[in-house]
């Protein structure tokens, strides 16, 4: 089996037959060796991935060791392991529902010690109930929070009438004090309450302040909420909120919490550079397009970089560098495709060159009705595009034009560069 494991660790793809003559040459295949072979090590691999857990949870395995002594009525190496188990329990940074699910664990096994040795010791039961409050509140809570976010873009139908007995709870003085039930709850009050800011100012406080209680990949969930949140107020026209975005994007940047198995997502690198172009910290993005490039799918790597360097470059009016870097990328995303269609359509507008923008504007339009761009992104490229043609045929001293137009942009709902639109407006009046 270890043979087998460490060929197989080195092949991309091998056959049965190849792998039979690398373990026994020349013998005659037997499918069924084989197979009860690969069987095996497919087993070993799987104690292998849960011993591997186990061990990356040091608390929940002391539990174990304490419950096994209990078991044995070993109660020397119980107390023992109980005290040092308290101590690391408090000692260490988290404050979550594993923690107050460890507690619980091992404050129910010195209740089962002690309660055989003296039925009438029931002391600690209140402590375990204070713990199992935790656990539930703060579980429940998150669920709460995660389904409001999803029925914030998709109706689900759901009946939420028990969230309020949930929040009732949590709101108890002895609860809501606890880490665990604090950053739910506000996260709770920010999503069932997007317009009072108050809400969010309360959710991003603790999340800045408090991240070291929570496991790395419960903060990844609690920054997305939260950015979320300034994506949708941005989307609403609220631009102030880029500055909240590019302070968790910043932060979940440097622990980490944005990245998944070291990569980055490229829709998260674009968002983030939007977000930084929008505050006007330029030298901070082209700092972050360069470091976090290598952090992208090696698939999308060379286009997100070269598109995003090319937004900053259109930011510093760097026109020939716009050029040149989206007319060599090759976007084989349709969105991404558009996206820098669109970012081209701004340079040869703000560049003068009409000529050359009507033929980009028709090859635009061409390669829309080609790809089928269906729903909201086919809608807003083509207003765009009609947009872009009215503005380069409007009169701009006939403000009565000039007026009718802005009107018409102000009331579009679907138009993603209506800021560039109304600068040129504003320009031209």
């Amino acid at each position: 089996m270890i043979e087998l494991f460490e060929w197989l660790a080195t092949q991309p793809a091998p056959s049965r037959e190849t792998a039979w003559r690398r373990l026994f040459g020349q013998s005659p295949f037997d499918e069924q060796k084989l197979r009860l072979l690969m069987s095996y090590l497919h087993r070993l691999l799987e104690q292998y991935l849960t011993v591997k857990a186990w061990n990356d949870d040091p608390l929940s395995n002391q539990i174990y060791l304490a419950k096994a002594y209990r078991k044995r009525q070993l109660t020397g190496a119980f107390d023992r392991t109980q005290r040092h188990l308290e101590k690391t329990l408090e000692t260490q940074p988290l404050r979550n529902a594993h923690y107050h699910d460890c507690r619980y664990k091992l404050h129910w096994e010195a209740h089962q010690l002690a309660y055989t040795q003296n039925p009438t010791e029931v002391s600690r039961l209140q402590q375990l109930s204070g713990d199992a409050d935790a656990i539930y509140l703060s579980q429940k809570l998150r669920l709460i929070c995660l389904l409001n976010a999803h029925e914030s873009v998709y109706q689900s139908g759901r009946q939420s009438g028990f969230d309020e007995t949930v929040v009732t709870l949590a709101e108890r003085e002895e609860m809501r004090c606890l880490p665990a039930v604090a950053v739910y709850l506000h996260c709770y009050r920010m999503l069932r309450n997007p317009d009072e800011e108050i809400h969010f100012q309360g959710f991003k406080e603790l999340l800045l302040e408090q991240s070291a209680l929570f496991f790395e990949e419960e903060m990844s969930g609690l920054f997305i909420l939260a950015i979320n949140y300034c994506v949708r107020r941005i989307n609403a026209g609220e631009s102030r909120f880029f500055s909240e975005a590019l302070d968790l994007y910043k932060e979940g940047l440097s622990k980490r919490y944005l990245l998944e198995n070291g990569v980055l997502s490229r829709f998260t690198y674009h968002n983030i550079v939007a977000a930084g172009l929008h505050t006007g910290e330029l030298d901070w993005v082209r700092s972050f397009i360069t470091e976090y490039k290598n952090r992208l799918e090696k698939q999308y790597r060379e286009s997100s970089f070269s598109f995003n360097l090319a937004r900053l470059e259109y930011a510093e009016k760097r026109y020939d560098y716009v050029l040149e870097l989206l007319q060599r990328a090759n976007y084989r995303d349709p969105l991404l495709n558009l996206a820098a269609k669109t970012l081209l359509l701004k340079t040869y507008y703000d560049l003068g060159e009409y000529e050359t923008l009507e033929s980009h504007l028709d090859a635009m339009r061409n390669y829309i009705h080609r790809k089928r761009v269906l729903g909201y992104h086919r809608t807003n490229y083509l207003n765009i595009i009609r947009y872009t043609e009215k503005l380069m045929r409007l009169n701009p001293l006939d403000k009565k034009s000039v007026y009718t137009l802005r009107q018409e942009m102000e009331n579009e709902t679907v138009l993603t560069e209506k800021a560039f639109f109304q600068k040129n407006l504003h320009v031209s009046e």
